[in-house]
């Protein structure tokens, strides 16, 4: 079992910069997969990110490509979503998830465990 919590949203101005973190416990977090997703209001959720377990291969959606980084901590449990050049279409609650396995993936049906998420607003 891997218990995820995530940290780090608020509302920001577009062009402006936040960094989400996920604080992950429980069994082995080193080997797992994680990604991060989000939803809209209205809409489906999608995926945004998405690293390996050593964090030497990372995935992005076309949507953030260049302004989105992913990045992992084992030694400190941690996971982390910097995301620069802000878009008012970057509002969504932004879910830090992990895998059971260590492949990485972008489907989130592929991910078991699921944090509660956090509100990223992004002005115009």
């Amino acid at each position: 079992q891997v218990q995820l919590v995530e940290s780090g949203g608020g509302l920001v101005q577009a062009g402006g910069s936040l960094r989400l973190s996920c604080a992950a416990s429980g069994r082995t977090f080193s080997k797992n997969a994680m990604g991060w997703f989000r939803q809209a209001p209205g809409k489906e959720r999608e995926f945004v990110a998405a690293i390996g377990w050593s964090g030497g291969t990372t995935y992005y959606a076309d949507s953030v490509k260049g302004r989105f980084t992913i990045s992992r901590d084992n030694a400190k449990n941690m996971v982390y979503l910097q995301m620069n050049s802000l878009k008012p279409e970057d509002t969504a609650v932004y879910y830090c998830a992990a895998r059971a396995y260590i492949m990485v993936v972008t489907t989130g049906d592929d991910y078991r465990y699921w944090g509660q998420g956090t509100q990223v607003t992004v002005s115009s």
